[in-house]
């Protein structure tokens, strides 16, 4: 005899239950709704009110530098009055100037950027693995040493940079002054020992039974650390990456003295600001327009990245 089988309807318990966190936004919410306007501007006004004033304080540059990017008039006082006339006249000259090459100015700092990023978070990975991980002597002193050497600015030791890489360049003239492979290798001292301290105490959140359940099937210290711990740290790998791409896309003191005085060697920050430093008047549309393109990566690497920010800057924090 066969039993026929039914539908079973689903119960209550089945369904997600209301965690606290909504009950008290739907208490907050419905008790915001009984106060008068002058209580509510009290409790919670005021906070819209600082977080537009915010808002407009940090958005009004980028408005003003798109709407100057978009005058056609040359000079600076005619892009006081935003979005009166639309053209791309400035985007023309900006990318038809034999002169300065903004393509190829463009393509450098591409590749410098990435570049650095790139080496930055794996140099800084693998030494803040082997810190986190492994006990060796000088371990500590190595931990501060790092710690104390980021204390001092990388604008100090421009001259010793300058004197090293033209030394340098006589014997290897790949790594001397115009070099971007010399530039990269500067740009990654200078940042090596705080992204190695801002990954050491993410990797110290990993739990250390992973490492040794792997250890148990036979797995050396590089596959433990490309195979598992890489996967896990991903979010501060996003942030230090990102850090270091935005760093380096906009630097300018240290690029200009290594790179010298090739135009066609120049990154986007040496390059517009030839536009700006000795005829700012009459370029500064021009200017705008490039800075508004220079954006762009940017802007791409943070939306991309964005879901691994917050957590790449607050895990590691408590350790």
């Amino acid at each position: 005899m066969s039993i026929e089988q039914t539908p079973t309807a689903v119960s209550v318990a089945d369904k997600t239950p209301v965690t606290e966190s909504k009950k008290r936004q739907k208490m907050v919410s419905s008790e915001n709704r009984r106060l008068s306007p002058g209580q509510w501007i009290a409790r919670v006004g005021w906070r819209h009110l600082i977080a537009i004033i915010a808002v407009i304080y940090a958005a009004f540059p980028l408005v003003y530098v798109l709407s100057a990017s978009l005058n056609p008039k040359g000079n600076l006082t005619g892009s006081n009055k935003l979005f009166t006339t639309f053209s791309l006249a400035n985007y023309e000259a900006l990318l038809t100037n034999p002169l300065r090459p903004y393509g190829r100015w463009y393509l450098n700092t591409l590749f410098i950027a990435g570049t650095t990023a790139i080496l930055t978070v794996l140099l800084g990975a693998m030494a803040a693995y082997a810190f986190s991980r492994l006990r060796f002597a000088g371990r500590r002193a190595g931990l501060m040493s790092l710690l104390l050497i980021q204390m001092f600015p990388q604008l100090l030791m421009v001259v010793a940079i300058f004197l090293l890489l033209s030394a340098l360049g006589d014997v290897v003239p790949s790594l001397g002054i115009g070099s971007a492979i010399a530039l990269i290798l500067v740009y990654l001292g200078g940042a090596l020992g705080t992204n190695t301290y801002l990954m050491y105490g993410f990797f110290n959140t990993v739990p250390m039974a992973l490492d040794e359940a792997a250890k148990v099937d036979g797995a050396s210290h590089a596959r433990i650390f490309f195979t598992i711990i890489l996967r896990l740290v991903a979010p501060i790998l996003a942030v230090v990456g990102l850090l270091s791409f935005v760093g380096t896309f906009n630097e300018y003191v240290v690029a200009s003295v290594v790179l010298g005085n090739d135009p066609k060697q120049n990154t986007l920050a040496i390059g517009l600001f030839q536009y700006v430093s000795t005829e700012f008047n009459s370029f500064w549309q021009v200017f705008a327009a490039g800075a508004v393109l220079a954006s762009l990566p940017v802007l791409v690497l943070f939306l991309w990245l964005q879901k691994y920010i917050v957590s790449g800057l607050t895990v590691g924090a408590v350790k």
